[in-house]
């Protein structure tokens, strides 16, 4: 199963997010879950770097399964658009999360704060 752990500050923007696991729902290769997960988050990642300038801190394993994304600090301007491309990207996860919901789980927290310094 893939989880999706999104963080967020105090004002409940989004910080950070995590994804680890593998969601199992087909064969290597046709597992329609994982490509979906893995189109939308780096659909969102490159949409940030090309739309805003920003590049997010990103950790991922060399054999798939884990990515860690946390927020830089950045422009007023290019934060905001940041925040409505991630929260997309979470719109979009709990869709596939409500098809799917055997393959994903989202844990959406609040109060954490991740922003790189």
């Amino acid at each position: 199963m893939i989880t999706l752990t999104v963080d967020r500050n105090l004002k409940r923007e989004i910080t950070a997010f995590k994804m680890t696991g593998h969601a199992g729902s087909g064969p290597y290769g046709y597992d329609l879950v994982c490509a979906a997960v893995s189109a939308v988050s780096f659909g969102a990642l490159n949409a940030v770097e090309s739309l805003t300038g920003a590049r997010m801190k990103v950790t991922q394993a060399e054999a798939g399964g884990f990515l860690e994304c946390i927020c830089p600090k950045t422009t007023t301007d290019a934060w905001d658009k940041m925040q409505l491309i991630l929260e997309a990207m979470l719109v979009s996860m709990q869709t596939i999360e409500t098809s799917y919901g055997n393959y994903i789980k989202i844990y959406d927290e609040g109060g954490v704060d991740h922003v790189e310094t």
